[in-house]
């Protein structure tokens, strides 16, 4: 019995033993430095003297581990590229709560004497540092083309006209070709049509511009568009490819394309008598019209002094028409309007006379 106990006791020993060895954690983990991932989606995109920086901000640690408060996120620019491995930096934007979203911006200036420079490029970071102070790394590189940048057009002006949309504006002065190259400028015509959800470039003139004015004939009538003019340099790096850089945009202006304008008198009207079948009839025929708008046509017809009266009851679709409803030994005076779309009709053409013979 005494041997039993002893035994069972060991048992009991053993497993107890076994039990421990099996929840021990081995070495301890050193503990989380909490340093906010590296940014590794910088953009840049420059616009006159702004250059417009947007990035994701990290949400989680380089452990893993979700960031709660994030410490101040600096902003690094160089003129050098590749970009030096530390920061030099030109802003600092104040800790907080990471975005809900992730999406952070920063708008940089660039003074003229950056602009200036013949390096080609400004190179821009970010680092995001923890609380302490402490960061993983820079971000990637996003660059953006270096040079002067031309003032936006002056006192823009719309006006409507039958051929489209007429811009007239001042252009601004030139300066004289750099060393760099940097002597292709032109005006960049946007227009954003009213219920449309993107801008679009209505077209594109080079500068010095001959003539300050632009015609826009891609319009749809009865809409109302917005306009805005800005200045494009393009010229290339030392060792690069070509490049281009916005200016600022111009003032807006905004105008209803409203089609008042009449299609152009048909030419060339001519009058035939005839008869057959015991019925007289006189058969007109003109120049067909080059409107991409026109309806169709009226005929006109007057004796002697009296005023002319329209003679067909629908718009004609091609450019002819039999009057039969003629008397013999009368003389009959023809004229013809053109009509459009919206119902603008032209000034009637000259007259055309002619006499209905006798039986």
């Amino acid at each position: 019995m005494q041997f039993t106990r002893y035994f069972s006791a060991l048992l009991t020993v053993a497993a107890l033993a076994l039990l421990a060895g099996c929840g021990s954690q081995g070495n301890p983990l050193p503990p989380s430095l909490d340093l906010p991932k590296p940014v590794a989606d910088l953009k840049a995109a420059r616009k006159g003297d702004k250059v417009l920086l947007t990035w994701t901000a990290p949400r989680e640690t380089t452990d893993k581990v979700r960031i709660k408060e994030s410490g101040p996120t600096r902003v690094c620019r160089s003129t050098v590229a590749p970009a030096a491995m530390e920061c030099t930096e030109v802003a600092k934007l104040p800790a907080g709560q990471a975005p809900a979203a992730g999406a952070a911006t920063y708008t940089d200036t660039l003074p003229r004497e950056i602009q200036e420079l013949s390096a080609g490029f400004a190179v821009y970071t970010v680092e995001v540092v923890n609380p302490n102070g402490r960061s993983a790394g820079l971000s990637n590189t996003a660059k953006v083309p270096l040079t002067l940048t031309l003032p936006p057009p002056a006192n823009l002006q719309a006006r409507v006209t039958a051929e489209g949309v007429a811009l007239s504006f001042t252009a601004p002065l030139t300066p004289p070709a750099m060393a760099r190259g940097e002597d292709a400028y032109s005006l960049r015509v946007y227009r954003h049509a009213a219920g449309a959800s993107a801008v679009t470039v209505a077209g594109e003139l080079p500068l010095p511009a001959p003539q300050p004015e632009f015609l826009d004939k891609t319009i749809e009538w009865e809409k109302s568009y917005r306009y805005r003019i800005t200045t494009v340099t393009r010229f290339t790096p030392p060792g690069g490819t070509p490049v281009e850089v916005e200016g600022d945009d111009s003032s807006t202006v905004e105008v209803l394309a409203h089609d008042s304008f009449p299609p152009a008198a048909p030419k060339e009207v001519q009058a035939v008598a005839s008869s057959g079948g015991g019925q007289n009839f006189v058969d007109l025929t003109w120049t067909l019209n080059s409107e991409a708008d026109l309806a169709g046509y009226s005929v006109y017809r007057r004796e002697g002094d009296a005023q002319p009266q329209k003679i067909n009851a629908e718009l004609l679709k091609t450019p002819a028409f039999r009057d039969a409803s003629v008397t013999a030994a009368h003389t009959y005076l023809y004229s013809v309007s053109a009509v459009d779309l919206r119902s603008n009709e032209s000034g009637r053409s000259e007259e055309t006379s002619e006499s209905v013979p006798q039986p």
